[in-house]
């Protein structure tokens, strides 16, 4: 997960950033860079040091003085967003009435949805509900695994970078002041805002940024995927309250993406943490202290998540200081039955859900009035994954003859409806880094499938209809059980792989499991295979911890040296194109030795309740970016 530091993007002005001798402009008016105090240590007194660099000493107040930064964009998001929607063309609110049966009626609507407000059209004290397919596993940033997690978490945690919808890192207006990188690339330094208050009244200060490293770097705590990119910091030291000083160990293109990790309040978790059962699993009955602009003020299993908008976020001793937020709550509406979720979004008691094919068709271009069917791009990665430490997945050969075994095309064509497009690896082709020659999508081909099996050693010895081949002197039949979440439409992408199986020999059981479940399971890597989707990253190096020898989130155990060869020169190399050269590398490695069947993109199909608006989609779809949720808005009804 890297659930913000994403894939698509890299930094045009790291290249600026190394060599640079020039003094930085001036910041802007009335900010400026409070005195380092040489207050460090506060997080080495606590005790929690381990994963950190402990030869590594900070520099001193003075040796700071003398080095030579550059200004880096701190950057309001909605703003950002209201800008580049004010250059284009405006949105027809007419579209609205039409079907949606074409590109160019889908274009249009999707114009509509996106217009921002007038001054006061927009109705301050309006209600969103939003759909959830599963419960929230956790509600603290810092534990956050499932996609209900982040949905959730997006609204009510703290941060200090994000990035706009074209995947383009910032630092956040509403949280820094100002942002600066040394001229040899290797240190970062942030001041934040002097009006940051936690739900709780208490202030957030740049201690709570050095202390929410120091705990993610503990090797007692098992957060992987969080810890993904945020190890690749030497140290990250408070100066003072308001100035937090994160230290690179090398001045690679990828030190943006490191610096975004969540931020949990010192005061309340400091000295028990680790002795708090709530802590990683979160309680419904205790809320966690919030830093966004969301706090939680509800949370019952398998029914609701219900926010409330924080009026010390906008306003702080009576003077107001950030935007307030479009709704004064948001709940969130766990409905795991897909079919339940469409009569809810049909009765207006929900106000948006990601449709499957099947309701898109079901609803032909057409809402009922209560809400319009959108369509957009979205790079989410759909795949079967195998674990390469079985020996049933160990060799290349027949991981291959999984990928022609499946019927691809009747997936796409009867599953899908032509709706999505198909895979051929983790990077999509609208991507800088995906290859720039474009595969050919993977075709069923039974007979090359059985060449493979029968090349690997898995023949039908026995002539019991099932393949086996000798381990250790015992047969062992190509029989293996696929874990996948209880979905109606993975379960049946899956039934027809095992289908397709049974007809060269090879015997599939499958697992239904609940979203949690396959989390647990597979991050253990206590499966088989599995079925699965993973989103885009603002950065494709962000999934060198998917594909590298021994990396946190290689839960198939996959390992390829040019593979890790490649991601380490990508991140070294600041010149875009010739890192998107290595990226396409290394899908075409990928593609080759298959530790994933991947099957397709998943274009995103929404239904939206007909009075919303400010809806702005990305790769990421039309939440999981700055400003993502905060643009939405409703008129008073």
């Amino acid at each position: 997960m890297r659930w913000l530091r994403y894939m698509l993007v890299i930094v045009a002005t790291a290249s600026a950033v190394l060599g640079c001798s020039r003094r930085p402009e001036a910041l802007p008016a009335g900010v400026t860079v409070p005195a380092l105090d040489g207050t460090r240590g506060a997080v080495r007194a606590a005790g929690l040091t381990k994963g950190r660099d402990e030869a590594f000493v900070p520099p001193t107040a003075a040796e700071f003085d003398r080095s030579v930064w550059i200004d880096r964009p701190v950057k309001d998001g909605l703003e950002v967003l209201r800008e580049e929607l004010a250059a284009g063309e405006p949105g027809d609110e007419g579209a609205l009435a039409a079907p949606n049966d074409s590109p160019a009626a889908n274009a249009r609507i999707v114009a509509a949805l996106s217009r921002m407000p007038a001054p006061g059209e927009a109705d301050p004290d309006a209600t969103l509900v939003l759909h959830l397919r599963t419960d929230p596993v956790s509600l603290n940033p810092i534990m956050r695994a499932t996609p209900a997690d982040f949905e959730v978490v997006g609204l009510t945690e703290f941060r200090l970078f994000s990035f706009d919808r074209r995947l383009e890192p910032f630092a956040t207006a509403e949280t820094v002041a100002s942002w600066q990188t040394s001229a040899d690339g290797l240190v970062d330094r942030v001041v934040l805002r002097d009006d940051l208050v936690w739900s709780d009244g208490q202030p957030i200060t740049a201690h709570d940024v050095a202390f929410s490293y120091a705990v993610i770097m503990d090797d007692e705590l098992p957060v992987p995927s969080v810890r993904d990119g945020t190890d690749q910091l030497r140290a990250v030291e408070a100066y003072g309250e308001r100035t937090v000083v994160f230290f690179h160990r090398e001045p690679l293109a990828t030190n943006v993406w490191n610096l975004n990790f969540p931020v949990i309040p010192r005061h309340v978790h400091e000295g028990k943490w680790r002795d708090d059962p709530t802590f990683p699993a979160g309680d419904p009955a205790a809320p966690p202290v919030c830093g966004g602009p969301y706090r939680v003020v509800e949370w019952r299993r398998g029914e609701r998540v219900l926010l409330r908008r924080r009026d010390e976020w906008s306003t702080v001793e009576g003077v107001r200081v950030r935007e307030l937020p479009s709704f004064r709550e948001i709940e969130f509406r766990i409905v795991e039955d897909s079919d339940a979720a469409f009569a809810a979004l049909e009765a207006g008691t929900i106000d948006e859900m990601l449709l499957t094919p099947e309701q898109w068709r079901q609803a032909g271009g057409a809402g009922n009035g209560r809400w319009t069917p959108v369509a957009a791009p979205e790079w989410t990665v759909t795949f079967f994954a195998w674990n390469i430490d079985t020996p049933l997945f160990a060799d290349r050969r027949v991981r291959r003859a999984m990928t022609y075994a499946f019927d691809h095309g009747w997936m796409l064509r009867e599953l899908f409806s032509g709706l999505y497009d198909p895979a051929t690896g983790p990077f999509h082709e609208g991507s800088w880094a995906a290859p720039r020659k474009r595969r050919p999508a993977a075709q069923q081909d039974l007979q090359r499938a059985q060449q493979l099996l029968d090349d690997a050693g898995w023949v039908d010895t026995d002539n019991d209809g099932i393949r086996d081949r000798d381990l250790d002197g015992r047969p062992l039949p190509f029989e293996f059980t696929m874990l996948v979440a209880d979905q109606p439409l993975r379960i049946r992408t899956c039934e027809r792989l095992r289908d397709d199986l049974a007809r060269i020999g090879v015997r599939m059981h499958l697992q239904v499991v609940d979203q949690a479940t396959l989390v647990d399971r597979t991050q253990a890597r206590r499966f088989e295979a599995w079925h699965g989707s993973r989103g885009a990253a603002a950065d494709p190096d962000a999934t060198e911890h998917h594909w590298t020898t021994g990396g946190a989130g290689n839960v198939v155990g996959y390992s390829n040296p040019l593979v890790d060869a490649l991601y380490d020169a990508g991140r070294r190399e600041l010149n875009r194109t010739k890192r998107g050269e290595k990226y396409g590398r290394i899908q075409e490695h990928l593609w080759e030795d298959q530790p994933f069947t991947w099957l397709y993109w998943r274009n995103g199909l929404y239904g939206f309740s007909s009075d919303l608006r400010g809806i702005v989609f990305s790769p990421r779809g039309p939440s999981t970016y700055s400003p993502g949720t905060r643009s939405l808005w409703r008129p008073p009804r």
